[in-house]
């Protein structure tokens, strides 16, 4: 266990700092469309946030924020929201992804705007979910040590 790991100041900040991290992720996914981001960059930002989550206050502690179920419903309700929404398009007589064709809302521009939040949307659940899977699975498995070094510093 590392001395960053045990500072209690590090520790608060990195409480302070995680909803800010996770509201900023969301506010770039949600200003994909008519800004820079969109749902990449957000899900890079989110799982970054509970990375550091898990660097700070170790695995077993964050998987227990975000366990392995939760990220495979992660992952995989991404993938539905995006690839629903290119086969309705396909449904409604249009190529994937092209969203006038789908009459949800009485204008186009309007339809096209939600469907394209929705599918950013998607894509960031799937990132997030992939970034903090590959984190937990390449990570080293802690010690009893590491555990108890944990507790203490709470």
């Amino acid at each position: 266990m590392s001395d960053i790991q045990q500072s209690i100041i590090i520790r608060t900040i990195v409480r302070i700092m995680i909803p800010f991290i996770l509201l900023f992720s969301l506010y770039v996914i949600m200003h994909g469309a008519s800004g820079p981001g969109g749902g990449f960059q957000g899900g890079v930002i989110f799982g970054a946030g509970i990375i550091l989550y898990a660097m700070i206050y170790g695995i077993e502690e964050a998987k227990k924020k975000i366990s392995d179920k939760a990220n495979r419903i992660l992952a995989s309700g991404g993938l539905v929201l995006y690839a629903g929404t290119g086969l309705l398009a396909i449904l409604f007589g249009g190529m994937f992804l092209e969203y006038g064709v789908i009459p949800l809302m009485p204008t186009t521009a309007y339809t096209a705007k939600i469907l394209i939040d929705v599918v950013e949307i998607g894509i960031g659940m799937t990132v997030l979910a992939v970034m903090i899977s590959l984190f937990f699975d390449i990570s080293p498995p802690e010690t009893e040590e590491d555990m108890h070094i944990h507790e203490e510093v709470e």
